[in-house]
């Protein structure tokens, strides 16, 4: 497990500047939340550590390497990202097989096949999945797969950008019970974007709350339900989180 560093992390899309000068610290093993409104910078962060945007300005750091100074397989290595879409971030024509293995060919790694029935059994899928393709299998099944494709190749750190949110509600527990249990059998640090209290109140130890791309207020998960934030912008909005659960 390694800690995630971030300073004065900057992004500017055309004429809009997207991220102001972001810093976070994010401890070995901890699961850390970035909760906002839509828009708020939430998952630009993710793609900025993990280089699927890469013109940003700032420091990033896994453990004491930047990551714009590792090698693309020593990166991909130590930091795997788990999507929101379980059917966009599967390729349609490839089976569980290929998928899982595609990474493990690339990084020369040897036992692919039990290495392969290992990551599926972590995500509690029968390994005769492999031969199945993604249209075969339903939406938690397919983020099961996504979840097993970022373990298998062992990293340190993994980016989950609302792995749930696309889920029916009868399986969002299942799928994010299943990330709890891995943590600790495996000590994951987790960096996770969600814009469900709830879902942060489960998962994280921590939570930064965004704004215009802004880090409003840095809290601890107890603030959910216990109150302590001191921003006006983080009270409004775990109020009308908390209003929201309350109603419903």
């Amino acid at each position: 497990m390694k800690p995630i560093t971030i300073n004065d992390l900057c992004i500017t899309f055309g004429a809009v500047q997207v991220l102001h000068n972001i810093s976070l610290d994010v401890k070995a093993g901890e699961c850390f939340g970035l909760v906002g409104e839509s828009g708020s910078g939430k998952s630009t962060i993710l793609r900025c550590i993990s280089r699927l945007n890469d013109s940003w300005t700032g420091d990033v750091r896994i453990g004491d390497s930047a990551v714009r100074d590792m090698e693309v397989s020593d990166r991909c290595r130590m930091m795997q990202m788990v999507f929101q879409d379980p059917y966009g971030s599967l390729h349609p024509r490839h089976s569980i097989r290929t998928t899982l293995e595609e990474g493990l060919r690339i990084n020369k790694l040897d036992d692919r096949e039990g290495r392969m029935i290992r990551a599926m059994r972590d995500v509690g899928l029968p390994v005769e999945f492999l031969d199945r393709y993604p249209h075969q299998l339903s939406g938690g099944q397919r983020q099961r797969v996504a979840i097993a494709r970022a373990l298998i190749l062992e990293p340190d750190v993994l980016l989950l950008d609302e792995p749930t949110s696309a889920l029916d509600v009868s399986v969002q527990a299942e799928v994010l019970n299943l990330l709890v249990r891995l943590q600790k059998e495996k000590g994951f640090t987790y960096l996770m974007v969600s814009h469900d209290l709830a879902v942060v109140d489960h998962m994280c130890d921590r939570f930064a709350i965004m704004q215009h791309g802004r880090v409003v207020e840095v809290l601890p998960r107890e603030a959910i339900t216990q109150g302590g934030a001191t921003q006006t912008y983080a009270q409004d909005l775990i109020g009308a989180s908390l209003e929201y659960e309350h109603a419903i």
